[in-house]
């Protein structure tokens, strides 16, 4: 099963990248790094689909069994850059396959928003979207990776993901 993992951050380096990484590791995903992907700004022409990091994005995502959608929180959303790479797909790419949200927290309010919006974004998407969800705040981390006991909370929720949303998605 192919699985595409979206770094939603602009940023070279950081904690949702981190976590981005390491479920690439972890489930040998495709790493959609938006921080590296030179995507125009969306601007609904269909000029646009002819660009070439546009057309590797549709490709990878048409061809994925299953996605995972890791967001730093901005201002109470989902980063401007997932929301600007989710902008160039449609329906027909996300129907009924199955789609993990997680978030990275900055500290405060934690990452429920990004969350929300993801959530709602991927319903617009007809994505089939797991209802367990994972915030990663700053204490998370240490020495530039998760903390042993936040790695085991990501796998226990990958693993009921994995079990549970293929198995739904893939019988009816």
């Amino acid at each position: 099963m192919s699985i595409v993992i979206f770094s939603g951050t602009p940023r070279k380096n950081g904690r949702t990248k981190m976590v981005a990484q390491t479920l690439q590791h972890k489930w040998n995903g495709t790493l959609v790094d938006l921080s590296k992907l030179d995507l125009p700004l969306f601007n609904g022409e269909e000029t646009q689909g002819n660009h070439p990091s546009v057309q590797w994005l549709r490709r990878v995502v048409a061809e994925a069994d299953g996605f995972i959608w890791v967001s730093p929180e901005y201002h109470n959303g989902m980063s401007g850059a997932l929301e600007n790479a989710l902008e160039f797909l449609s329906g027909s790419h996300f129907k009924g396959k199955p789609t993990l949200l997680l978030a990275v927290a900055g500290g405060g309010k934690g990452g429920i928003n990004a969350l929300n919006q993801m959530r709602t974004v991927g319903r617009g998407l007809y994505a089939a979207v797991a209802p367990g969800q994972l915030i990663f705040d700053p204490e998370h981390f240490e020495e530039n990776r998760l903390k042993p006991e936040m790695e085991e909370k990501l796998d226990l929720l990958l693993t009921e993901f994995m079990a549970d949303r293929f198995l739904d998605v893939k019988s009816s």
